[in-house]
């Protein structure tokens, strides 16, 4: 391997000879994603007939998951979360859902890198304080004017 050192000392391998994302380095993927298409077992995939029923084995369940997850949106669950493990499931055999994943994954990263970012969270602290002062300065101008009443101390 060729090695140059720059002006400050340290050693710097050319761009050409560091690994590539995809690449194959002494039988380690360097990329963190794998490839997409089935992940079921090689005995499985050997006949059209069982990767076929375990195709629909896993859409099914996957189906399940999501429409639990679905309904956990209006009822008490982790609704998001459930969904996406459903996507999980589809995704260990479905190329359409790795894709979904991949963006989602992509997206959500973006994300969270730009909520941690200073000046992002400086504005949210700011604008999350204003809003506790407004709702603190309505509650107080309410019980001023009404007083606290409680629901079954009300005379009718």
């Amino acid at each position: 391997m060729r090695a140059e050192s720059d002006e400050r000392g340290r050693v710097v391998v050319p761009t050409a000879e560091r690994p590539v994302p995809g690449d194959v380095a002494e039988g380690v993927t360097v990329n963190p994603e794998r490839e997409l298409g089935s992940r079921a077992p090689r005995f499985i995939k050997a006949s059209r007939t069982l990767h076929l029923s375990w195709q629909v084995g896993v859409f099914v369940v996957g189906l399940a998951v999501v429409v639990a997850g679905v309904f956990m949106l209006v009822l008490p669950g982790p609704g998001w979360l459930v969904i996406f493990g459903g996507m999980a499931i589809w995704a260990t055999e479905f190329v359409w859902a790795q894709l979904v994943l991949r963006w989602t994954r992509r997206k959500v990263t973006e994300a969270a890198q730009k909520a941690l970012d200073p000046k992002v969270r400086r504005r949210n602290i700011i604008l999350t304080t204003i809003g506790l002062v407004i709702i603190a300065v309505l509650l107080g101008i309410y019980l001023w004017k009404f007083g606290i009443v409680m629901p079954w101390k009300i005379d009718q």
